[in-house]
């Protein structure tokens, strides 16, 4: 390890023992329920600027005066027949906080917050992704990365529907991608149930730049039985998108670099600036009332925390792929990148009040609770019972993969490359699952971090996760258990299509592969474990 790394590491246990460190992947990641013997976690590194990047002047982001601006809320773009949409990647300089200047970022419409789709279960939709990009990115580009060549363009996209069961064609598979001046049109049969998926770019080597620089949105599935549960909608329903961002003294995105001009990879990011829909540390006016949170982190690297400061509990009532089968009261939600969260707040008993969002110990939204409520109807309850999920059987598991997670460093500890199974992306496929059948996959995690495991076209479940002995796994090539497997907690009980897997720790789950054949990828989401190399295909086969 660096001196340089060395003296950041010491920095953020102290800051975290003064209750400062507000949330990362190692530090703060607090897993649900009782998970607690897995939280032996280091603290963050965050990536230092190095040369050429050092000189910068950087701008304190946690310095700026918080909820001085209002939560801006996403357009609802409504699909109506015959389900066409037309989305368009732009440019754009928009104002992120009161007492900044205009920041350039990208995004899939003309503001930060990209349109929400809003769709209907069982009802297709096509979606026109258009290129209209400079021909210059404004990110440090690692042309050293697989599929990140000198000779291929600079500016690159393909859109994934995160969460989506679409064919292999309308996936956004990351060789897919186009240039500025082109499109590309995809169809999304939609049959799912209700949930909030996303959309984020996925080209080759370039999707962690891409979705830095503003490429992601929300995009919610209806169906008929969560509209039958009458839970709070219209102005009452509010996305939440979460993300962080480090910023330069004159507002503009600053994406730190390793230091080494053939190679500026870093292994992680996680900025000062939390920023939810398109601002930094807003306010939100809300009724004494029940409210709806869908929420979604579409941070390179951040873990979020989320907490209320007056210590009441967070109801959560949906995850990944849509609701669970009954409420959860947590104390604390904590999102992986690419993990979403459906809550329910009720702010009935804070009638002129003014109460926040924590993340870990920052407060990074003000709610500010009006005396009385405007709505007709105020006395929504939260239902006692959501949904039936029927839990998959192990014994219906035709087959069960191991797959390790596997980082390398160089002499000195820096990390040099992320690995699935030891391979590299370009590497010959090694899982062909069958159409309609079902398998249990292990992740077996040989690093110091949580990293979110995304696979692609299919939803899962968390059957367990166990801790085990590295060592003993590295030297005597013997998996020795060191505790007890723990199942899901009530959050992680219901359909996910992105899974922490903690370090040291064997994580299961149960997946049919449903749908279509054709060729898809599971990967790590974060970005940059993503980008080097911690990507693999699948193919489902007939």
């Amino acid at each position: 390890m660096s001196d340089s790394s060395s003296s950041r590491r010491r920095f953020l246990q102290q800051t975290a023992a003064l209750g400062l460190l507000y949330s990362s992947r190692h530090g703060f990641a607090q897993m649900q329920g009782q998970m607690h013997d897995m939280r032996q976690m280091s603290p963050a590194q965050k990536p230092i600027p190095n040369a050429p990047d050092k000189n910068v002047p950087m701008l304190h982001v946690l310095q700026l005066t918080p909820f001085v601006d209002a939560l801006p809320v996403p357009e609802t773009m409504g699909v109506a027949h015959p389900g066409k949409l037309r989305i368009t990647m732009r440019e754009i300089h928009a104002k992120i906080h009161r007492d900044v200047p205009p920041t350039r970022m990208w995004s899939y419409g003309p503001t930060p917050l990209a349109p929400i789709i809003e769709a209907r279960s069982g009802h297709p939709l096509e979606i026109e992704w258009v290129n209209n990009l400079p021909t210059t990115h404004f990110l440090p580009i690692d042309h050293s990365l697989h599929g990140c060549g000198h000779d291929i363009p600079d500016v690159r996209t393909t859109t994934h529907v995160h969460g989506a069961r679409v064919p292999s064609k309308a996936d956004g598979y990351p060789t897919d991608w186009f240039v500025p001046g082109k499109s590309r049109t995809c169809v999304y049969p939609l049959k799912q149930d209700a949930a909030a998926l996303w959309y984020h770019d996925h080209a080759m080597g370039l999707n962690r730049l891409n979705t830095y620089a503003g490429l992601f949105g929300l995009f919610l599935v209806r169906d008929e039985a969560e509209d039958s549960l009458h839970l709070p909608s219209g102005k009452y329903e509010i996305p939440l998108i979460l993300y962080d961002r480090e910023l330069t003294a004159d507002g503009q995105l600053f994406y730190p670099t390793s230091g080494d001009p053939e190679h500026p990879w870093v292994s992680e990011f996680e900025g000062d600036g939390i920023f939810i829909n398109g601002k930094i540390r807003p306010y939100f006016e809300v009724e004494p009332r029940l409210y709806r949170f869908r929420i979604l982190n579409t941070a390179n690297s951040r873990f979020f925390s989320l907490s209320l400061d007056t210590q009441e509990p967070i109801t959560q009532i949906g995850s990944d792929q849509g609701l669970l089968s009954a409420p959860a009261d947590l104390q604390h939600l904590t999102l992986a990148p690419a993990e979403r969260g459906d809550v329910l707040i009720d702010f009935s008993r804070s009638a002129g009040k003014t109460l926040h969002l924590r993340n870990g110990a920052l407060d990074i939204l003000q709610f500010r609770v009006a005396a009385q409520t405007a709505s007709p109807n105020p006395s929504v309850s939260v239902p006692k019972t959501l949904r039936t999920i029927e839990r998959i059987p192990e014994s219906s598991a035709i087959t069960t993969r191991t797959i390790t997670l596997d980082e390398y460093e160089d002499k000195v500890g820096n990390s040099m490359l992320m690995l699935l199974n030891h391979k590299r992306w370009h590497e010959p496929v090694t899982e062909r699952p069958k159409l309609n059948t079902t398998e249990i996959w292990e992740f077996v995690n040989l690093t110091a971090d949580t990293h979110p495991l995304h696979l692609h076209l299919v939803r899962f479940q968390l059957l367990d996760r166990r801790r085990f002995d590295v060592f003993s796994y590295y030297t005597y090539k013997k998996l020795r258990y060191t505790a007890d497997a723990v199942p899901p907690a009530p959050g992680e009980a219901g359909w996910k299509d992105t899974i922490q897997c903690p370090p040291k720790t064997i994580t299961r789950i149960i997946v049919r592969f449903e749908g279509y054949t054709g060729n898809y990828l599971y990967h790590c989401h974060v970005l940059e474990h993503e980008a080097n190399d911690m990507m693999r295909p699948f193919e489902v086969i007939a």
